[in-house]
């Protein structure tokens, strides 16, 4: 009967005094030295997972397959009166286009001496970049404009002076021109230079900006007639919103013919600034006079010789000469 009477008091001793028994124990047990390194997050709770969100179901898909079932839209009404969104823009022929400007005029009775407006829609797109939206001049074959631009003349040469004021230069100096032009006394929408004058007009980049002396842009050169009569008469157009250009090609009480030239003068000055073999560069065209309503016109007629080629036709016959190259050293390598 000795050990549960033993068991009892122990049970009754833990009971009441746990600590003091086991006071040594406490911090310098043997039993767990390798836990000490141990370092606790005093972070009582785990990382929320994020759940992925459910992509929203957009109607793009469904609407491309709608608009690719749909029958296509008829080209032309069989009624006089009938709902444009309905049918087909219209493409008209150039000239015939101009004629229903010109009887827009008379039936609206506004004035024929109104600007006509030309729309041109870009293809930007190269094989890794885009074109950069660019500003340029033109010298149409049938001037329309009633005014004439200021143009300013640097030079030192005598002869070259008499000659830029015998062609309507405004303004002609050398570096005495320099003072007046950045207190503002003189302004000017051209200024030309001939190439020995440029580095004596530094003060100048800064306030001309876009305005300053460029070869690139035909500002700079030795011909100061030729560069003066151009500079007075040129119009200049821009390109907007990345790929559109809308400028005045003529007026509207000039003959058609006329016409017809400015605006093939236009697309082909445009067309210079991206290589044929990507393909046309002006995609569509629309002629507007100032009261009159767009007219989509056909492009193809007007783009030069070799727009219409594409790029793919171009690799092609690339590859091909490429082939036929290796051909004919195989041949040269098995005669010798």
């Amino acid at each position: 009967m000795a050990a549960p009477t033993m068991r009892c008091c122990l049970k009754r001793v833990l009971v009441q005094r746990p600590s003091h028994l086991f006071s040594g124990t406490d911090c310098h047990s043997s039993v767990v030295p390798c836990f000490g390194h141990l370092q606790i997050t005093s972070r009582y709770y785990a990382k929320k997972q994020s759940m992925a969100k459910p992509k929203k179901r957009t109607l793009e898909p469904r609407i491309n397959r709608i608009l690719r079932l749909a029958p296509p839209l008829p080209s032309e009404p069989k009624d006089d009166v009938y709902l444009t969104w309905c049918y087909q823009r219209p493409i008209y022929e150039a000239e015939v286009a101009l004629n229903m400007l010109k009887k827009f005029q008379q039936l609206e009775f506004v004035s024929p001496n109104q600007p006509v407006y030309a729309k041109l829609a870009l293809d930007m797109a190269l094989d890794k970049k885009k074109v950069v939206p660019f500003v340029a001049t033109i010298l149409f074959p049938h001037c329309f404009r009633e005014s004439v631009n200021k143009v300013v003349v640097f030079t030192e040469n005598a002869e070259e002076a008499a000659f830029a004021r015998e062609y309507g230069a405004d303004f002609v100096g050398a570096t005495e021109l320099i003072s007046p032009i950045l207190n503002g006394e003189i302004t000017a929408d051209y200024y030309v230079s001939v190439p020995s004058m440029l580095t004596k007009l530094k003060a100048l980049r800064g306030t001309l900006n876009t305005k300053f002396p460029k070869t690139r842009s035909g500002s700079v050169g030795f011909d100061i007639p030729q560069m003066v009569n151009f500079f007075r008469l040129c119009h200049e157009y821009v390109v907007i919103n990345d790929n559109l250009i809308e400028t005045p090609i003529a007026t509207l009480d000039m003959p058609n013919d006329q016409i017809l030239a400015n605006l093939d003068a236009l697309i082909k000055d445009v067309c210079k600034y991206k290589p044929l073999h990507y393909g046309p560069f002006v995609t569509s065209l629309i002629l507007q006079s100032l009261s009159g309503e767009g007219l989509l016109v056909k492009v193809e007629p007007f783009l030069p010789k070799g727009a219409v080629k594409k790029k793919v036709e171009k690799e092609a016959e690339e590859k091909a000469e490429e082939k036929n190259r290796d051909v004919e050293e195989e041949e040269m390598q098995k005669a010798g």
